[in-house]
């Protein structure tokens, strides 16, 4: 919508007329108001006008006008018509501040300075719609970059190599300890946050950036000073080219620590995965060849030793009844053996006392590290028989084998205090020795595949692993594993594949 340009004219209503005939034989639209009265010319002026005319011979005079428009703080310019050319008077009117000075009979040049100043005030219109849509546009662009999680700024690379930041939004308070202005006054600043570690890569992303005008994305570690943590950003910025031959950068900082930190606990954990199922692959192979070794040293070599005993009395020979007694004495002592073996073997693959139930297996457990260590091994259950699926039951029986080889290993122990009990629908187990005690950095081993082996089974029955130790004190290991839910060991229906 196009503004009506306005006019006010200070003087005689004719001299209004005139000026109004002015503007339409020259096709111009314009609103002329003609004020007469001094007293209300200060509630006039502030009606708002682009240009004011003031007629020599009127009252008030030109002088009173710009005092008036100055004691208002209007921006206003102001045109004296003449009767007759005077160049003192002039020259006063121009050191008072009006835009010129002209003859009422110069109508041509009147025309002029109308559609100078007409055209003065369309500009200066766009001027100030421009500008207040840039400051709409701008807050906008504030209140955006304000609320985005993570920093975003302008950044110029000269070919000189100097650097600077023409924008940076107050995210980096937070994000880098620094404030924008701070950054804007020394660009190097962020630079010597990054860890030397890192340093070398990030110089290399932006000048390939730079050189290729290609995207500029890095990720890595910067130290915030006063800060004791490390933080992990990536960076994502778009470069385009400056007429000066610099580039310079639209992009964003974002705080990515906690994913980093996710990221390198998978990775972490995988290895850890890898790790655990190559040694349970080989302890698995070492089981097998121990079995195999025992079939063929024990079983075999004693059916061996029988076959021979029975030889013998398979020839025609005739013998006398007391050495087919002595012979047969002989097999049944050998099958007896077999059968021991037998037994031996089936015994350390599922120990039969789990039949009866959670408690008994453990106390069996017991009694047999004791014996097979002479540590101490005292075993403490509130109830007599704990009702478990068979599954959980040897998963608990097996962390429970676990914990005592690693004390037998490594704990120099001579007391161990287990205690096992079901509280809320879960299993309770704690096992605690009185040895040399774990420490963190022990448990972090890469070959400390026994402990992780108890947290990997703990977790698969969806409980919870715990272990402690103090030098010199000893160690406890704590499982709580839930009772009622199905375990990964039973639900074979919902594996993958």
């Amino acid at each position: 919508m196009v503004r009506t340009f306005t006019i006010l004219m200070i003087g005689h209503t004719a001299e209004a007329g005139q000026v109004c005939d002015l503007l339409e034989q020259n096709g111009l639209s314009a609103r002329v108001h003609c004020a007469v009265a001094a007293e209300t010319l200060s509630v006039v002026l502030l009606q708002g006008w682009d240009l004011v005319l003031v007629d020599d011979q009127s009252d008030p005079g030109a002088a009173q006008v710009l005092d008036s428009l100055v004691a208002l703080k209007l921006d206003i310019p102001v045109i004296a018509l003449v009767s007759r050319q005077d160049e003192q008077a002039a020259a006063r009117l121009f050191a008072a501040g009006v835009q010129d000075v002209l003859l009422k009979s110069d109508q041509v040049r009147l025309m002029a300075m109308i559609r100078n100043c007409q055209r003065y005030i369309g500009h200066l219109q766009d001027l100030c719609e421009t500008q207040s849509a840039l400051e709409r546009s701008e807050a906008r662009f504030r209140a955006i970059a304000s609320n985005l999680p993570g920093l975003v700024f302008q950044f110029v690379l000269e070919s000189d190599g100097r650097v600077f930041f023409p924008y940076v939004s107050e995210s980096s308070r937070t994000l880098l300890g620094l404030s924008p202005d701070h950054l804007q006054k020394n660009p190097d600043a962020f630079a010597s946050l990054i860890l030397a570690e890192d340093a070398a890569d990030y110089d290399q992303s932006l000048w390939n950036s730079f050189e290729q005008l290609s995207a500029w994305n890095w990720e890595g570690r910067v130290q915030v000073r006063g800060d004791v943590d490390v933080k992990w950003i990536s960076l994502r910025a778009t470069p385009r080219r400056t007429p000066r031959g610099a580039v310079l950068w639209d992009g964003i900082i974002l705080n990515i620590t906690r994913n980093k930190q996710i990221e390198l606990e998978i990775a972490r954990s995988r290895a850890q995965l890898e790790e655990l199922s190559a040694y349970s692959q080989k302890a698995k192979e070492q089981e097998r060849t121990r079995i195999a070794r025992e079939i063929h040293d024990d079983i075999g070599g004693t059916l061996t030793a029988i076959k021979c005993e029975l030889v013998p009395c398979l020839d025609n020979s005739s013998r006398a009844p007391a050495f087919y007694r002595s012979k047969a004495a002989a097999v049944e002592s050998l099958v007896d053996m077999v059968i021991d073996s037998t037994r031996r073997i089936a015994l350390d693959l599922r120990p039969g006392v789990l039949d009866c139930g959670i408690v008994a297996a453990v106390q069996w457990q017991a009694r047999e590290f004791n014996q097979r260590t002479g540590i101490a091994c005292a075993v403490v259950c509130d109830e007599e028989e704990i009702s478990l699926d068979g599954d959980l039951a040897v998963a608990i029986f097996r962390i429970f084998q676990e914990a005592l080889t690693n004390i037998a290993k490594h704990a120099s122990a001579s007391e161990v205090q287990v205690k096992l009990a079901e509280t809320d629908e879960q299993m309770y187990l704690e096992v605690v020795d009185n040895g040399c005690g774990v420490t963190h950095p022990d448990m972090e081993k890469v070959n400390s595949f026994g402990i992780r082996s108890m947290r990997e089974r703990c977790q698969q029955l969806g409980g919870r692993f715990h272990i402690q130790g103090e030098t010199a004190v000893g160690t406890a290991v704590m499982i709580w594993i839930p009772v009622n839910r199905p375990s990964l060991l039973t639900r074979r229906d919902e594996w993958p594949g």
